[in-house]
């Protein structure tokens, strides 16, 4: 099983470490590719327009300045870094060693910066969103389309892909839709189904946990997917076609 997630939009610095080696991280085919958008981000961030660029607010100017020594900064494990909603219901600090142990092997946080990492890769906190067009590279998921579904698909091979990407990330990166299944969260308010961000994310970790902490094997199928999932929601699954992976809907209320 592979678990597909997004990166948090905020951060967590480390306070002290080991500076970040491109060379040591997930996927090393993306190595020239980082080393792009790292000088691309560096660039946009010492601009006077930073904050256009980036669109973010100016409340995030640390976060802007933090971007201009990010290769100098200290790093540590992306699931440490990461933090907020999604990163807070899948709990990785409050998991067993085993349980920790499978999260490091079977979830991948596809990056604007990074392309795709593994989720013990270490990394400094920065900001950046796959939504971004960053002069020097473009629109960040179509340049990262480019590079990522050779070193992607490669390490799926045959694996259940649960894809717990937002829409900003999913553009980045098509998995195999066959062996895909994405997954939406919806909440029913007087027997209507609403998406909601905030609950989206929330379930989407929460759901990545159950699948890294329950006993028994992984899902191999998104059929398979459907009933762990049923272990704690009501959920439905639409089968995959020839272009659309199946589509998992949570429903919570």
């Amino acid at each position: 099983m592979l678990i597909l997630l997004p990166p948090s939009e905020g951060k967590a610095a480390a306070r002290k470490g080991d500076p970040l080696v491109l060379e040591d991280l997930a996927f090393p085919e993306l190595t020239k590719a980082r080393r792009t958008v790292l000088t691309a981000l560096k660039a946009a961030s010492g601009h006077d327009d930073a904050h256009a660029l980036l669109g973010v607010g100016a409340s995030l100017a640390e976060d802007v300045r933090r971007n201009l020594v990010l290769e100098a900064a200290a790093a540590a494990p992306a699931h440490d870094v990461y933090s907020g909603v999604l990163y807070d219901a899948l709990g990785y600090a409050t998991m067993t060693a085993v349980q920790k142990r499978r999260a490091r092997e079977q979830c991948v946080v596809v990056s604007g910066l990074w392309g795709a990492i593994g989720f013990g890769d270490r990394i400094p906190a920065y900001r950046l969103s796959m939504a971004v067009d960053l002069p020097g590279t473009g629109r960040l998921a179509s340049f990262w389309k480019q590079h990522l579904a050779a070193p992607l698909t490669g390490r799926a091979g045959t694996d259940l892909i649960v894809d717990c990407r937002s829409s900003t990330y999913t553009p980045a990166w098509a998995p195999p839709p066959q062996q895909t299944a994405a997954v939406s969260v919806f909440q029913l308010r007087n027997g209507r189904r609403t998406v909601v961000s905030h609950f989206a994310k929330h379930t989407r970790g929460e759901l990545a946990r159950h699948l890294l902490t329950r006993r028994g094997t992984a899902p191999t199928s998104a059929e398979a997917l459907l009933r762990a999932t049923q272990e704690r929601w009501p959920a439905e699954l639409t089968p995959a076609t020839a272009r659309k992976p199946a589509q998992l809907a949570i429903l919570i209320d």
